[in-house]
């Protein structure tokens, strides 16, 4: 089985004194889905971030896509991030655009045709529940609707890999729901790789996947 992500002897660090994720070695196959749990402030955002390229190894290899991110040109991160899905604990949606624009966005980056387009949102919206709401601005919904609107976004331009930085921590239960549906349909029907930083995984997942635990600057599977 192919890997999506390989990461040899890695450390990451916001400065120069003290790493992180420190000399760290693991691998997420393609198609798989990964529970990242720890503490807070034990680093697990730190990886995401790497993984989608926004933060350089401080040392060590990192590879994701099959693109080498230690020393990778802009152009190439930028390549790479046309075939990911990020959802942002803070949503990161534009207000000044309506819910349907914002859902659209990847699929405007990577070039899709308008009918296209619309189409996918379209299907998208009537997913997350929130065809009525099409029109409206980020700010005029609840948290739980923006979370929706956010998944929605990152699922529009069909990636090979999500990354989901502690998608249900504020919401409600029937949000909740939805979103982790939407994570589960999207391995299991188009194999997209999921990867998932939170403080608790559900119970009721119907789906296998690993789990890793970040402690203390190191990574172990957990069993």
């Amino acid at each position: 089985m192919d890997k999506v992500i390989i990461a040899n002897n890695l450390s990451l660090s916001y400065t120069d004194n003290e790493n992180i994720i420190n000399k760290v070695n693991f691998s997420i196959n393609s198609g798989g889905f990964v529970f990242i749990t720890g503490a807070s402030g034990s680093g697990k955002s730190t990886l995401l971030r790497s993984l989608y390229g926004a933060l350089k190894p401080q040392q060590g290899s990192l590879i994701v896509g099959g693109v080498e991110l230690n020393g990778v040109s802009t152009s190439k991160r930028n390549l790479l991030r046309k075939h990911i899905g990020i959802v942002f604990q803070d949503y990161k949606l534009i207000k000044e655009w309506t819910v349907e624009k914002n859902i659209m966005l990847p699929l405007i980056i990577n070039g899709y045709e308008k009918a296209v387009s619309l189409t996918q949102v379209d299907s998208l919206l009537k997913h997350v529940r929130l065809k009525h709401q099409a029109g409206k601005y980020p700010p005029e919904l609840s948290g739980g609707e923006q979370q929706r609107v956010a998944m929605a976004r990152a699922l529009s331009h069909n990636p090979i890999l999500i990354l989901a930085d502690e998608p249900t921590g504020n919401l409600d239960e029937y949000s909740s729901q939805l979103i982790w549906n939407l994570l589960e349909g999207a391995n299991n029907q188009l194999n997209t790789t999921v990867i998932v930083v939170t403080h608790h995984i559900p119970e009721n997942m119907n789906i296998d996947y690993k789990h890793f635990h970040i402690e203390f600057g190191t990574i172990h599977e957990v069993n």
